[in-house]
């Protein structure tokens, strides 16, 4: 036997294999001595299963590739197959070869047979594997929604006036509570940052945003009949009115999963097919990223460590929605966060709870602006100021005032590369002397896809020889590719990783804003001060095989070859 400091050992992979009604501890014990004895390499679950199967006369299959039949899925009740973990894949010879994951299956087996009047065979499969295609194919759900399907308590129509009671009801149901509660464990598990319930006239869809990229979620066909009852149960959760149908509600939900505390913001909206529901996801007790994590080159790291020692101006972080802005500004906080500075944010929502620092939620309702907000702050003696978005002229002004009188002040903008912050601040109706003489420093960010460490793989394909003839930092690089495969939902991706865009105001970026110029001027001028554009930042992420160039250039908008070859930006390239 496995010494007793083995994990696992022979008996334990095997004990989990059998079902105990069938055979004693005695039995399972004799059945390891007799794999010992055969110099049989059980180190996993799936060699014990190979095992087995040789041992009991039992095919096996890993369920790689194989796709089951969905005909054949349907003759069988979902609940009953989830709750027994068991996958019919096909017909041979008139029988229905059905996965299983323990040797000894016979109670599920038998319920099968008996339901269906067919001859099944059993074939091994690993636990997890069967699981994952049974999630798959069956769809997110499955035994909820056939249990509603069974039952008569309710029937959901399109609710009209004087309905409502119904709905209550159907919302409350234990059933529909459970579906959504596993949509929302579903979501949180694969990591992703939001939930699509959308509706459509034959169907309803739901998706997931999982490394910025939306994946559809499986889901049984016939849960379109519970749409309200659906919407309204997270209405409930997020305390909307679930009787208003007819205008855009916003609410949030917060739960708690596994010690961690997740923030649900939800926006419902009407739609021709019924309400249309998007949940974002904010983990609370995330860890706190601090700047050396962000994966920033030296020269960017440098000027933004130089910005936070500053007594007074303002840096801007710029991006589109969702490209990791806030968690850059909350990792230079989490840097310069000590007993003698006042940290004082104002932000819509509060994303991350940060110890040591006053955070202030934006309220439209109650009349707290931006603007007015800042104000206030601004009486409460900070020494930095962190304004969540720079939304018009008002707030701008304000944050100028602010850095002019001596504080620190981080912000963020929507402009799609570091130049435009200058250009937008001056469209916006600040005076171009006031943004030359308070601005320190613009990052603009975007978020690439991380390549799967498990089954990521060198690019041999022509087009990479074209794409290094253009890009000459990539000139002798290994560039890698996604391939796909069970740890990442063979998307190739596992994660996200920033792209940076660091404009330092240097006396020739001032001089032109204050002429005039057009960000296209001002980008040139930066660049022949060592801004280095988004995508050649990219190419660093692609030297390293961190990422692929198709999420460069998805991310970047730009010509591969832009900029390459006439010696800018390419100076400090660093790894």
């Amino acid at each position: 036997m496995s010494n007793p400091g083995d994990s696992p050992s022979v008996k334990d992979l095997l004990a989990g294999m059998v079902s105990g009604q069938q055979l004693s501890e005695a039995d399972v014990e004799a059945l390891a001595r007799e794999c010992e004895r055969g110099h049989c390499r059980v180190a996993s679950e799936e060699d014990a299963l190979r095992w087995l199967a040789g041992e009991y006369g039992l095919d096996f299959t890993s369920l790689e590739g194989l796709s089951p039949d969905r005909q054949l899925l349907g003759r069988f009740p979902a609940r009953l197959l989830l709750r027994e973990e068991l996958l019919p894949l096909r017909q041979v010879n008139g029988d229905i070869e059905v996965a299983v994951s323990r040797l000894f299956a016979s109670p599920g087996l038998d319920g099968l047979r008996t339901l269906t009047g067919l001859r099944l065979k059993p074939v091994l499969a690993p636990r997890e594997a069967v699981q994952r295609e049974i999630k798959k194919h069956l769809g997110l759900g499955a035994d909820t929604i056939d249990q509603l399907g069974d039952e008569a308590a309710f029937q959901v129509v399109e609710q009209e006036e004087g309905e409502q009671t119904d709905l209550d009801k159907a919302a409350e149901d234990a059933s529909i509570i459970r579906f959504v509660n596993q949509v929302l464990g579903d979501a949180i598990s694969l990591r992703a940052t939001d939930i699509h319930v959308e509706p459509y006239e034959d169907e309803l869809r739901i998706r997931y945003r999982i490394d910025g990229i939306l994946q559809e979620v499986p889901v049984p066909a016939q849960i379109k009949r519970f749409q309200p009852a659906i919407v309204s149960r997270v209405k409930i959760l997020s305390h909307l009115n679930i009787a208003e149908k007819r205008l855009p509600q916003d609410g949030r939900i917060k739960i708690r999963v596994r010690n961690s505390e997740v923030d649900i913001r939800v926006s419902v909206i009407p739609m021709i097919h019924g309400e249309a529901v998007v949940m974002r996801l904010l983990h609370q007790d995330a860890e706190m990223m601090r700047l050396g994590d962000l994966g920033m080159g030296d020269r960017e790291r440098g000027i933004f460590r130089r910005c936070l020692k500053l007594p007074h101006g303002i840096v801007l972080v710029t991006g589109p929605t969702g490209s990791g802005k806030t968690t850059t500004l909350y990792s230079a906080l989490n840097e310069i966060n000590d007993a003698i500075r006042k940290i004082v944010t104002i932000e819509d929502p509060v994303e991350y709870q940060m110890k040591g620092i006053n955070q202030i939620q934006v309220s439209e309702k109650a009349g707290l602006t931006f603007a007015r907000g800042l104000r206030a702050i601004l009486r409460h003696d900070p020494d930095v100021v962190l304004i969540g978005e720079i939304r018009d002229v008002e707030t701008a002004r304000i944050a100028v005032q602010a850095s002019l009188t001596g504080h620190l002040v981080f912000s963020t903008l929507h402009t799609n590369d570091a130049p435009g912050a200058l250009t937008r601040l001056v469209d916006m109706g600040v005076e171009p002397y006031l943004v030359a003489s308070s601005l320190e420093s613009v990052l603009a960010q975007r978020l690439v896809r991380v390549l799967c460490p498990e089954c990521k793989a060198a690019d041999t394909s022509p087009e990479i020889d074209v794409l290094r003839e253009q890009v000459p930092v990539l000139r002798g690089q290994t560039v890698h590719r996604a391939v796909g495969c069970r740890e990442c939902r063979q998307t190739g991706y596992f994660g996200r990783r920033a792209i940076f865009e660091m404009m330092d105001m240097t006396h020739d970026v001032r001089h032109l804003l204050l002429k005039g110029a057009s960000s296209v001027e001002i980008r040139e001028a930066a660049r022949r001060d060592g801004l280095r554009l988004l995508i050649d930042d990219g190419w660093r992420l692609v030297r390293e095989g961190i990422t692929t160039p198709d999420e460069v250039l998805r991310v970047s908008k730009q010509d591969p070859g832009n900029g390459h070859g006439n010696g800018h930006g390419h100076g400090n390239e660093t790894k």
